[in-house]
């Protein structure tokens, strides 16, 4: 009988978690800690980050801050080399980076023909460029390990690269050209480089995080109509909470995963199942 550790266990494993301050990515790298993972988080605020890094320590894990910005090579680069002093090695690459910024979301007074090309161009930096670069920085750390296996990379795509989902028309294209570039470096690493680093990613569905909390719900915590409307068409009837996203990272990240690769998993509740009819 297979145990759940041989399938799902990371110990021995360090895992670099990009946006690691953020409320999936603070959940995501709480998961890989408990799965035995060692955890680097990576985001711009310190103060933020050495919270993070605390809690997780408190828990029992081996857990790192490092600073970087997901749009500076350099910096991150900086940050991998922290990393490798600091654990000797990197394993698992998690980039929850990303997210949408407000100039690029439509209100009710808008339309398409409105859009500032400025705020698209920063939304599709913040989610590509911003899985990009991390993918490559560690991800040659990853790929390059002399005599390892079962290397990865997650990335957070969305709904919103699957359907069209109104005002958010740069978060939507942004996000479908990461599910893409996870399915291009997929088989592109597969092919160089073998099992030593498999690309996946996760999409989830609607979930409160910092940056769309006032568009789903009020001061008071009630859904705001579109909260509303995204609850109606989940077939589970209700919004996600941030670990619930957890488990499927640990599989991806763990041996059990080891034939999966090129995939985008959705974690929403059925809402990409649902027609609305």
């Amino acid at each position: 009988m297979t145990s759940l550790d041989a399938l799902f266990g990371l110990h021995g494993r360090v895992a670099v978690v990009t946006g690691g301050t953020g409320v999936l990515g603070s959940a995501l790298a709480r998961a890989l800690c408990g799965a035995g993972a060692s955890v680097a988080l990576l985001a711009r605020r310190r103060e933020q980050l050495d919270q993070g890094a605390r809690k997780l320590q408190e828990l029992g894990a081996e857990a790192l801050a490092v600073t970087a910005d997901v749009l500076d090579r350099v910096q991150l680069e900086g940050a991998r080399d922290a990393v490798l002093e600091r654990f000797g090695r990197i394993d698992l690459l998690v980039n929850t980076a990303g997210g949408n910024v407000p100039e690029a979301t439509l209100d009710e007074t808008m339309s398409f023909f409105d859009l500032p090309e400025s705020a698209f161009e920063r939304v599709f930096a913040l989610n590509v460029v911003g899985t990009l670069l991390p993918s490559q920085v560690f991800g040659r750390a990853i790929a390059e390990r002399e005599g390892q296996s079962d290397g990865c990379i997650v990335n957070i795509s969305s709904m919103a690269a699957q359907r069209a989902i109104s005002r958010i028309v740069g978060y939507s294209a942004a996000k479908a050209a990461v599910d893409n570039l996870t399915r291009w470096l997929a088989v592109d690493a597969a092919r160089v480089y073998g099992g030593r680093l498999r690309v996946n990613a996760i999409a989830p569905g609607f979930f409160i995080g910092e940056q769309n909390r006032a568009l789903l719900l009020t001061e008071t915590g009630e859904l705001t109509p579109r909260g509303q409307t995204i609850v109606e068409h989940t077939p589970l009837g209700r919004l996600g909470e941030p670990r619930e996203l957890s488990s499927t990272v640990v599989w991806l990240c763990g041996p059990g995963s080891a034939f999966v690769n090129g995939v985008v998993i959705p974690v929403d509740g059925g809402f990409s199942a649902f027609s609305g009819v």
